[in-house]
């Protein structure tokens, strides 16, 4: 018996995404009771802290900025294939699926989880020091992103209600993937430096800041690579643990709805509650990266995976809408269009700096919060 639980405990991250995959397969279409639902719902949560765990070690191989573009890009991908199945199944009630879910996606990484890094590392450090250049152009390509995909449909005249013509929403996914193109271009082979982490003592002056750069590049130093072949397995692990995530949310979603629809709340709190377990393994990332020091890193995440979700989601949706049918709402409502703003104004106020307290790291959370307020209480 100790033998077994030592094994268990050495290859957690090998049998955790295996078993949610069978979890996954035993689930899939079937009517979950209570029973069941905790079950899904403890794979879910164990594929969440595999995908972490071997996301990093695929990031610490590879090194980055490339690392970082792994979980964004591998997460995404697979969001895309929920939000469709899901549009297909639901047909007209899911008009607005899309639009909800990467919404969500860009409040839960712009403010939740790029307040949460900017806290965690300023509460370490006392300043969270990041890359003003490259944050900074990874935020204005995603308010690009936002503003064309999810701002102008409210306000085109070509079709009635906030939704694009079919010229148009060809336009938005043509400009939504080559932006999203030439900024991955940008941070991997032109100008990598931007993303790299900086020194979390920069801020810092004396004794202290000396001993901590030393005590981070011992950490470094100490901290092997793995080799080729863990990374692969690694890799694989990564892809079968994400797809358990996302199809154990998928699996769980009816439950989700059916609950929402008991507490009287809008249909629209689903792809919020949806975003939110995907983006799990992003958040704890995040959160350890800035646990580390590596608060560029959290941002990197962040910000990739808001773009990603734009960048990679809209042009994904606009091919399939070839034949889903019944409208795309993609026009987000005045109170959404005020929470982008301002979630631009003060991203962009926080990022010129290249430092942050655990002031900026607060206004983002709680705008978070008002995001999530206002979804459950519009």
């Amino acid at each position: 018996m100790r033998g077994m639980v030592r094994f268990c405990t050495r290859y957690w991250s090998v049998i955790v995404p295996l078993l949610a995959a069978l979890v996954l397969a035993a689930s899939w279409g079937r009517h979950l009771g209570p029973v069941l639902v905790t079950i899904v719902t403890l794979a879910l949560v164990g594929a969440v802290l595999a995908a972490v765990h071997h996301a990093e070690t695929v990031a610490h191989r590879v090194g980055e900025p490339f690392g970082s573009l792994i979980l964004a890009v591998a997460v995404t991908i697979i969001e895309v294939g929920l939000i469709v199945t899901l549009m297909i199944s639901s047909g007209e009630k899911a008009a607005s699926l899309a639009r909800d879910t990467v919404f969500a996606a860009v409040m839960i990484t712009c403010n939740g989880i790029f307040g949460l890094s900017l806290l965690v590392g300023a509460l370490r450090r006392r300043v969270a020091v990041f890359n003003a250049e490259g944050t900074g152009a990874a935020l204005a390509t995603v308010a690009t992103l936002a503003t064309f995909t999810m701002v102008l449909p409210t306000f085109t005249t070509s079709e009635p209600g906030p939704v694009f013509s079919g010229a148009q929403l060809a336009f938005a996914a043509v400009a939504s993937l080559v932006l999203y193109g030439v900024f991955v271009m940008v941070q991997t082979v032109r100008h990598p430096d931007d993303f790299l982490p900086v020194e979390a003592t920069a801020g810092l002056g004396g004794a202290a800041g000396i001993a901590g750069g030393i005590a981070g590049a011992d950490d470094d130093e100490h901290d092997e690579p793995p080799t080729a072949r863990q990374a692969l397995i690694s890799l694989g692990l990564l892809l079968v643990a994400l797809v358990g995530v996302v199809g154990l949310a998928k699996t769980v979603s009816p439950s989700i709805e059916s609950g929402i629809a008991a507490a009287g709340l809008p249909q629209s709190a689903v792809g919020v509650v949806i975003a939110l377990l995907v983006l799990l393994p992003e958040t704890i990332a995040a959160v350890r990266s800035a646990r580390r020091d590596r608060v560029q890193i959290s941002l990197n995440l962040a910000l990739g995976s808001a773009m990603a979700s734009i960048g990679l989601t809209i042009p994904a949706i606009a091919l399939a809408s070839i034949w889903i049918k019944g409208p795309l709402e993609l026009g987000l409502g005045s109170n959404q269009i005020v929470l982008l703003a301002l979630t631009v104004v003060v991203g962009a106020l926080t990022v010129v700096p290249g430092r942050a307290t655990l002031l900026q790291g607060c206004v983002h959370l709680v705008l978070f919060s008002g995001f999530v307020f206002l979804a459950v209480s519009p």
